[in-house]
């Protein structure tokens, strides 16, 4: 997981859901997006038999578990090695190639300070030469996918809601089924985009449709994290117990599902500190803690 807030809120489309393609390919059975080098492992089998455009596919994959590692250099190299070979290619793997380019410079990954002048424009432009291949290729899943990521270019709330609405808006004119499942990260995008401009109830209007977005699509951690950036927002809003409620709830499904969530701990030792409970704060402050690696 990520070590803040914003990264739940940026992850939750750009590693979760982002990426999940079935068009030319389908890579989204080798992917798992909290075990890259687990990911890396399938791709390479399949690159082993692959070729042509599906062998390009994989590789730009495996330079995407490399980013998510944080090996934005290595994920270069990966595609500076085919390269050459992608003018030749389908649309497809030519889409790919300059949103995985793309997310070596600019991505939920990178800290802020590393995403200086030069890597932000090195983004935009790879982000835009994707957008434009897939719109005139007609694969609305990757030109949603790079217009959502422009938001890890352009980092000013404003902007950030202008490229959020965008890509919503480009997703609701689609009739492409595989374009429908960005609703759920798109919808937190905008929401979060919302809570920056301090416009908490736009921002639940949009994390409630979220939530369903996800809920239709099956995903039980993705509509756990949903209900917390509810309840986060409820909180920012005052309405305490109805947070707390929410959270308390969050925690046991965490618990029972095997993968104690540390946000839920954050979420309620501020929530306990807001209702004048010092005592169970610290207790969840004391567990936060504990589920901090130590360094």
């Amino acid at each position: 997981m990520a070590a803040s807030s914003f990264g739940r809120s940026v992850l939750l489309a750009s590693i979760l859901l982002g990426g999940q393609g079935a068009m030319a390919m389908d890579v989204a059975p080798l992917w798992n997006y909290s075990d890259p080098e687990g990911s890396e492992r399938r791709f390479r089998e399949a690159l082993a038999t692959a070729n042509g455009d599906d062998a390009l596919e994989l590789q730009t994959q495996i330079a995407r578990t490399y980013g998510l590692r944080r090996r934005f250099a290595e994920a270069r190299q990966i595609l500076a090695g085919i390269e050459a070979a992608i003018p030749r290619a389908s649309a497809q793997p030519r889409v790919r190639f300059h949103l995985e380019l793309g997310r070596t410079y600019a991505s939920a990954t990178h800290e802020p300070q590393e995403i200086t002048p030069e890597a932000r424009e090195k983004a935009r432009s790879a982000y835009t030469e994707a957008f434009a291949k897939a719109k005139a290729a007609r694969l609305d899943y990757l030109a949603i996918d790079a217009l959502h990521m422009m938001n890890t270019v352009d980092a000013e709330p404003a902007d950030q809601l202008a490229w959020d609405e965008k890509a919503l808006a480009y997703m609701e004119a689609s009739t492409q089924e595989e374009a429908k499942k960005w609703e759920g990260s798109l919808r937190n995008n905008l929401g979060y985009a919302y809570h920056l401009a301090g416009r908490y109830d736009e921002a639940l209007v949009q994390f409630r449709l979220s939530l369903a977005a996800h809920e239709r699509n099956g995903r039980a951690a993705n509509v756990r994290i949903a209900h917390w950036m509810i309840a986060r927002t409820l909180r920012l809003q005052g309405k305490v117990q109805e947070a707390i409620a929410i959270q308390l709830r969050l925690e046991r499904e965490w618990n029972e599902a095997g993968d104690p969530d540390p946000y839920v701990y954050e979420e309620l030792e501020k929530l306990y500190r807001d209702a004048g409970n010092a005592d169970l704060a610290e207790a969840y402050a004391a567990k936060l803690r504990a589920s901090r690696p130590a360094q």
